[in-house]
């Protein structure tokens, strides 16, 4: 069930949301760059995605980049960058409404670019031992086909 305070972000209804924005990858950019779709997702090998996705939460990006690293088998501390969406986005349907009412994670997606305007060098990640176990329940679900991705 929804939260009834929630208003749905979709493309046509993106505007009145507020940054700043960031995004969490194991990829090292520079303040300029633009991300885009189409290319390899990092958290499914030999898949395309065809959105990027993005949080207004500094945590939940954390965890994009921390699990980014790992799934890619790198002892690297991934990055967290400030993004700014260059065109309209909506709700990440893979969080939202999927474990907790509305969007608290504050995740969106969008079939445009972000481009990055800078990093957060100071970040807290999760401890070894939450990561291991965020790790072994999406493993679980690999196992059992529910590793699916609305992209």
């Amino acid at each position: 069930m929804s939260d009834p305070r929630w208003t749905p972000v979709t493309f046509e209804n993106s505007e009145h949301v507020e940054g700043p924005f960031y995004h969490g990858t194991k990829s090292v950019l520079e303040a300029g760059d633009e991300l885009i779709p189409g290319f390899d997702s990092n958290f499914q090998e030999g898949r395309v995605s065809n959105h990027i996705y993005f949080s207004a939460l500094i945590e939940t990006a954390a965890w994009g980049a921390e699990l980014a690293t790992a799934l890619a088998g790198s002892e690297e501390r991934g990055h967290i960058y400030v993004v700014e969406p260059r065109g309209s986005f909506e709700d990440d349907p893979n969080v939202t409404n999927k474990r907790f009412p509305g969007n608290p994670t504050r995740s969106y997606r969008t079939q445009g670019a972000l481009r990055v305007i800078g990093e957060v060098v100071e970040w807290e990640g999760h401890s070894p031992e939450v990561l291991k176990e965020m790790l072994n329940h999406l493993a679980q679900l690999r196992e059992q086909g529910l590793d699916v991705i609305e992209d």
